[in-house]
Parts: C-alpha cells; structure tokens; sequence
C-alpha cells in the first residue's frame, strides 16, 4: 500500500488562479515547454551534423515536470537540474542559443566549452551544473538549504534525481541530513520508469519513490509528471512550505522517458505498447487542449506562438554556430581559485 500523498490533477482556470498564475503566465509555461522540446529536437539535428562531441541526452516527456517545478521556485532559490531537467535551464533563463553553444562546445556557452555538453549552469541565475555521478548533485542542494539556514535566509533549494539514482547512497544521506534538520529543501524525482534499461520493479520495492519520505520525516507526494499544472501546484507548496521553516518534501514526478537513455539507446527494451500508452498523455499535447478548453488559446494565438519559436530555434541556431571555439589558452580559467576569490568572505 501506498504510503505517499498521491496529487490530484488540476482542474479549472479558477484553481489555476488561486496557485498565482494568471493567463498570461499559462502562456509563458507553454512558451518555455516548447522552447524546452525545440532546444532538444535541434540538439539531435547538432548531433546528426557531428557538431556535438560524445554522446546526446534528452528530457523529451519530462517537459512538464522541469518547467512545472521552475516556475515555483522564487528568484533567490537555488537548483541542481540533472541531463532530463532542460526545462529547469530554459525557465530559468538561459537563453537557447547559448545551449547550442554549449552542446558544441563553444566559447559562449555556459561552461565556456570546458565539460560536456549536458554538464551545464548559469551561477547567476541560481543554478549549479551538475557531474555525471547521479545524485551527487543532492548532497550539494542540501548543502545550499544548510547555509539559508545559518545565514536566516528566506531561500529554497531544490534537488533533482532519477529514481534509479535513488538506490545510491548519497540520495539516502542528502535526505537524512535534511529531515533531521528540517532545512529548507526540495527534493524532486524525475521517474521515467527506467533507470538505462532497469525497470522500476527491479529498481525499488516500496510502490513508489516518495513513500519513502515518511522514513526520512517529511512528507512525500506523487503527481502526474504529464500534467504541469498539477506539478507547479505541488513545488509551490512544497517550496513555500519550506521557505516558511517547515522542512522538506519529496515530489515524484511520474512519466516516461520518450527515448532512449542518450542518442546511443534506441531503447528496445521498452515495450512498444508503453511508449504508444504514454504517447496520449505528451505533456505538450495534454497543456495545449487544457489551454483550449479553459484559457481561450485560439488558433491564431497558437501558430502565432509556433513561429516565435521557430525563428528563437533558427536564430539561436545561427548565433550558437558563429560562436568560437574556446582559446587552448584559457584552459585554466575558471579550474582553479585565484587570490581574489580566496580573498572573498566564505559567507558570502
């Protein structure tokens, strides 16, 4: 039986309202959906042209997820978005074409073309990039809550993992310290109900990820990873009932992983009959008919809409591929600390 809150869908514009969105904020969510999936679409094109080193990782289906739980979080809070998560980034704030410089390896990318092509962040926005090593990135976040509440600050952290990244033993170690300490953290499963090729039945023997909160002291709360309607309301209680002191909760962001683990995975190991269930249920889809039905998105405001996108994607496009090449001698740049950054107060 399961023992996490299971999240009911959203219903009308009303409720929608009473979450603090308005019509043109439920715009601006389909907006960053759309540049979400754009960004990953073009990336396969990148990767087919052999402008992108190594391999390609993509969120398709988890669009609703990323971009549900950044539009909760406030403009002080702090986030650690893993290879699914691009619609953290794009909510955010980076801008697009810096993606595709980054995905090239180019010097206007956010890592300045210094790590991979997933491995990214944009410090100023409140981001902080991740390493493969999954979750290695909780441990950080929760380092983050840990400082908000020595320095009395009204912020929020916000973790990100993959269910199968839960069996690790830094998940169990991030959400302990933040449990007993009641820090102001949030911790958010991206389960696409394979971990590579492991299924979930073999991955964890509870019925979901977030009933395991309760051994931890906090809540946990299931919602539909399609619906980002329902995933916003959930981050924006979760994240202000953390800001305001009472502790952690853990969300489950239940979908499917669209395609394979990267580029690489054709992902056979999927029943097909799974891939075409969860295809009904496309979280881009499923926004644009709520939209229609409650918010009077009409025909004309939606190809308006598709060609914004269009021309962000082809110009983004351009500039990312007249970005240069980093300097070789640059290379140390940013690796190592210099005397003004250990000259800089650590509470700062």
């Amino acid at each position: 039986m399961a023992i996490a809150r299971e999240a009911e869908p959203v219903g009308s514009l009303k409720e929608v309202r009473e979450a603090g969105l308005d019509r043109e904020d439920l715009l601006t969510v389909y907006r960053n959906m759309l540049v979400t999936r754009g960004v990953e679409e073009r990336g396969h094109i990148l990767y087919r042209q052999g402008k992108i080193p190594g391999s390609f990782y993509t969120g398709r289906g988890n669009e609703a997820g990323s971009v549900g739980v950044a539009t909760a979080m406030g403009p002080n809070d702090v986030g650690t978005p893993l290879h699914r998560d691009m619609g953290v980034h794009i909510t955010r704030g980076v801008e697009p074409w810096r993606i595709f410089a980054q995905y090239m390896g180019r010097a206007d990318g956010p890592t300045k073309g210094r790590d991979g092509n997933v491995h990214m962040a944009d410090g100023r926005l409140g981001l902080i990039a991740m390493v493969s090593h999954l979750p290695a990135m909780l441990p950080v976040a929760v380092g983050c809550a840990l400082a908000f509440r020595i320095r009395e600050e009204k912020r929020v952290a916000v973790g990100w993992f993959g269910e199968g990244a839960s069996a690790r033993g830094d998940c169990h170690e991030a959400m302990t310290l933040a449990g007993t300490r009641r820090l102001p953290m949030v911790f958010v499963c991206d389960n696409n109900q394979w971990a590579y090729s492991t299924p979930t039945h073999l991955e964890y023997a509870s019925e979901t990820v977030a009933d395991r909160a309760q051994a931890y002291g906090f809540e946990g709360v299931v919602v539909d990873g399609t619906d980002v309607l329902a995933v916003y309301r959930e981050a924006r209680r979760a994240i202000e009932k953390a800001r305001e002191g009472g502790g952690p909760t853990l969300i489950e962001c239940l979908t499917l992983r669209m395609e394979g683990h990267a580029v690489h995975d054709d992902a056979f190991y999927v029943p097909k009959e799974m891939f075409e269930e969860w295809a009904k249920r496309d979280p881009i889809e499923r926004f644009r008919s709520w939209l229609k039905d409650n918010a009077d998105l009409t025909d004309e405001e939606e190809d308006e809409i598709a060609l914004e996108i269009k021309k962000i994607m082809n110009d983004a496009m351009k500039r990312a591929d007249d970005s240069p090449l980093p300097d070789p001698s640059t290379v140390t740049e940013g690796v190592y600390a210099t005397p003004e950054d250990l000259d800089t107060p650590h509470h700062k």
